[in-house]
């Protein structure tokens, strides 16, 4: 069966702009904006929650520290998302940290802000309950393929998600940070890409990735070989 992209996409995006241009502006005027250079952290695990972050620029990684003290990625932010949110509404330490995979621009909306914009918005209120449930079922998605789908099948999915994730253009993203996404060493990872760029499915041009044959990937993401 061929895999669905939009079911590894949280559409962290449609929160906001499912508003109505009135409520956006509410909820823009409410925030600041700020810088995170490439590599700094915007939260992070066990932290308290002081606000929500709208990315305005840039790209950013959603990771967790396991027992081992190697990090497992789960998703990359782009503009337009809308995070850390999950633990407001919980009113509980953040689970997982949140890091600029380059300058990243992000407006800030402190808590009390926040609150407040969810007890006068109501259809804020219900977005983000259908965003967090969506959110979930993304989740259960991606540990599945982790858990069960061959190395060659989740590199091919992991560069379709990618390939949207960078709006359809160069894949930038550190090899350790790409092996981490599909579970791998990074040498077994280079093997692999070297495989996909031999089978003329990707292109290489120094530290990024080109997706150049989506149709190919998606049949190996499904499983789906000639």
């Amino acid at each position: 069966m061929k895999i669905d992209i939009q079911k590894f996409d949280f559409k962290s995006d449609k929160i906001l702009s499912s508003l109505s241009a009135y409520e956006k502006e509410l909820f823009l005027e409410q925030t600041e904006s700020l810088s995170f250079k490439k590599g700094k952290l915007i939260f992070y695990e066990g932290g308290i929650p002081t606000g929500a972050f709208l990315v305005e620029s840039g790209r950013a990684k959603i990771y967790k520290t396991g027992l081992d003290g190697k990090d497992q990625i789960f998703y990359v932010y782009k503009t337009g998302d809308l995070l850390g949110y999950h633990a407001l509404l919980c009113d509980e330490h953040y689970e997982d940290s949140c890091e600029a995979l380059e300058d990243c621009k992000i407006s800030f909306i402190s808590k009390t802000n926040f609150e407040e914009l969810i007890h006068n918005i109501p259809d804020l209120n219900k977005l983000l309950i259908q965003n967090m449930s969506h959110e979930f079922g993304v989740l259960v998605n991606t540990i599945t393929i982790l858990a069960q789908k061959p190395l060659r099948e989740r590199l091919a999915l992991w560069l379709l998600i990618l390939h949207e994730r960078y709006d359809k253009y160069q894949i930038l993203l550190p090899r350790e940070d790409l092996a981490n996404l599909i579970g791998t060493a990074r040498e077994s990872l280079g093997r692999l890409l070297k495989e996909f760029r031999e089978e003329n499915l990707i292109r290489i041009e120094g530290r990024t990735i080109h997706c150049t044959e989506t149709a190919a990937l998606l049949k190996i993401a499904s499983s789906l070989y000639t």
